[in-house]
């Protein structure tokens, strides 16, 4: 039996391969070349039980090829290994060695490998969130220069009906005026190319069952459901409501020992973008669902207010996790009773 750790960077990876004796028998840094890797990866092919890939920003191009390549491949979870926190050297040959190590012992943290053929459609819609955040950056930027120039207030629907005659008939100095049209020329840009991914989103899922189920959940419109649905993958994945839960960043964090609070776990565990959608879900449900503003002020009665919006973002969420596993629309009674 054999196994193999990649240790993987920008422009090469560490490849590593040992025995179920813990023997090494290959470990060299190499460039970030599939051919050269499967090249070297083919000797041990046979008795290869798995190559352990670590999770670093770059990894598509490897785990695809070498599952292409018909390689058992398996993602770590980097956040979730620790090493001995006295060794005299680390280094990344170690690293490699360590991935197929843990691996061999049965200890791997895994990451979760999205499907290749719909990972492109999830990372459409992270684009999407990336360009509206430029688009708020240039929006403000916009209302902080007519608030700093002419104590002028505008709000966000204002700004995005600004043309150059508004602009022009505003007087202001002409490096001024350059800096907020060269704002306003970029924000048209963000808000063309927004519709534009909005418009292949929509046509994409709105035929998925998954996507008509949790727009029955207060507070979940199209963005949202789009931005659930795509980050969740396949719900079988999660053990538990619990597991789901914890992964959308919804549950407490906190390490206990002896029955006292010792401090907190990584928090930032988890889905950043599951995370902001049910809190989204949250502040607008409590809006247009009674049920879910009774739940929320009496959390609030009793907490911050910015616990108790996490604590209705949790129902939101647990109540997700039921309705993609059972294929069943949302139930105001059985989520808040």
């Amino acid at each position: 039996m054999k196994y193999s750790g990649i240790d993987l960077h920008s422009n090469n990876a560490v490849v590593a391969v040992i025995d179920d004796q813990d023997r090494v028998l290959y470990c060299k840094r190499l460039a970030n070349d599939l051919s050269s890797i499967i090249a070297v990866l083919a000797p041990f092919h046979e008795d290869l039980q798995g190559v352990v890939v670590e999770s670093t920003y770059n990894w598509y191009w490897l785990v695809d090829g070498l599952m292409a390549a018909g390689f058992a491949v398996h993602l770590a979870n980097t956040s979730a290994i620790k090493q001995y926190e006295g060794l005299k050297y680390a280094g990344d040959e170690r690293d490699a060695v360590f991935l197929a190590h843990i691996f061999r012992l049965g200890l791997l943290p895994e990451g979760y490998i999205y499907p290749s053929e719909e990972r492109g459609l999830r990372d459409l819609a992270r684009k999407r969130m990336q360009l509206v955040q430029q688009s708020t950056l240039n929006t403000l930027s916009i209302e902080n220069i007519l608030a700093r120039q002419l104590n002028l207030r505008l709000n966000a629907q204002q700004v995005r009906h600004l043309d150059s005659t508004a602009v022009n008939a505003l007087c202001l100095p002409p490096h001024t005026e350059c800096a907020l049209m060269a704002n306003l020329t970029v924000l048209r840009t963000l808000q063309a190319q927004i519709h534009a991914i909005e418009t292949v989103l929509h046509r994409t899922v709105k035929l998925r069952p998954e996507f008509a189920i949790l727009k029955t959940a207060p507070g979940i419109g199209d963005t949202l459901a789009t931005t659930i649905m795509l980050e969740t993958g396949t719900i079988s994945r999660f053990a538990s409501v619990g597991h789901f839960s914890s992964y959308c960043r919804c549950v407490e964090s906190k390490r206990i020992s002896n029955g006292k609070k010792k401090g907190e776990g990584n928090a930032k565990n988890g889905n950043k973008y599951l995370s902001w959608a049910f809190i989204e879900a949250a502040a607008i449900a409590m809006r247009s669902c009674p049920q879910a503003k009774r739940f929320y002020e009496r959390k609030r009665a009793r907490r911050m207010p910015v616990l108790a919006m996490k604590a209705l973002a949790h129902k939101l969420a647990r109540a997700a996790f039921y309705m993609l596993r059972d294929g069943k629309p949302f139930e105001v009674k059985k989520c808040f009773g």
